[in-house]
């Protein structure tokens, strides 16, 4: 049987760390993309000596409009076949919309909905033509609600699971599995300058996201909420009018930047 390879984007940290960890001790080999090359190059001969598998490594800013055909043209050049695709980098910044740059906006969007939508594409053909693939998206608790103050992240966490569900009904019958993963919050690098309102509660952890990913994989849903408190947030459009939870969103936030 060929051993199996997967792709982990933003690997080199949080979340995406925790997927290289996993699926490696799953007996992937994995391809690693981040911006971090040293780190990446660290995590690579940790997992080719713990696990036995074979790490690649692919340093690029997916901010820049061709780093993901850059990635998948480097991922054939090598004659990988990438059986599992964890698109995981993102990243996200908090005020009003006029106190970051357009330029940072530009690259919110880029990293988070770009990147997804082009690796998504260009995978996705070699996975059909296959009859077999895995796509996980990492989207967010944000995906439900809208964020005042986190107003652009939110927004581009709703494209990806309203994307990822969208691709999961179209190819559900051509062997592929899709994806999107939903987690509040997370002991990341992402969370440790978010205001406080974002880390009320106990924490998950990298390791609880991952798992809820595999298991929800294994019963092929389209997407998950990580998490208990995380679900019941995530379902208060069901039950307040939109305009309540953003006031109430809105406010705390406010309160705890100020």
């Amino acid at each position: 049987m060929t051993q199996k390879t997967a792709l982990i984007t933003g690997a080199s940290s949080g979340i995406g760390r925790e997927f290289v960890y996993s699926l490696a001790e799953k007996g992937y080999n994995i391809v690693l993309v981040s911006r971090s090359q040293d780190t990446l190059e660290e995590i690579a001969e940790e997992i080719r000596t713990r696990f036995a598998v074979d790490a690649y490594v692919l340093a690029k800013d997916l901010s820049q409009e061709l780093s993901p055909k850059e990635v998948y043209e480097e991922v054939k050049g090598q004659e990988l076949t990438i059986n599992m695709l964890v698109n995981n980098a993102g990243f996200g910044t908090t005020g009003e919309l006029l106190q970051s740059s357009m330029e940072k906006n530009h690259q919110q969007v880029m990293v988070n909905v770009n990147s997804v939508v082009n690796l998504t594409q260009l995978f996705l053909k070699d996975m059909v033509d296959r009859g077999e693939g895995d796509i996980i998206n990492i989207a967010s608790m944000m995906s439900f609600l809208p964020f005042p103050y986190m107003s652009l992240y939110a927004a581009t966490k709703a494209f990806v699971l309203s994307f990822t569900e969208g691709i999961h009904e179209e190819y559900k019958h051509k062997g592929i599995r899709v994806l999107a993963v939903c987690p509040g919050s997370t002991e990341t690098n992402f969370f440790e300058d978010a205001p406080d309102s974002l880390k009320e509660g106990k924490m998950r952890t990298p390791k609880q996201v991952v798992e809820t990913s595999f298991k929800a994989l294994a019963k092929n849903r389209s997407f998950i909420v990580d998490g208990t408190p995380n679900y019941t947030i995530a379902n208060l459009p069901r039950i307040l009018p939109r305009k309540v939870i953003t006031k109430i969103s809105g406010s705390i936030m406010k309160k705890n930047m100020s």
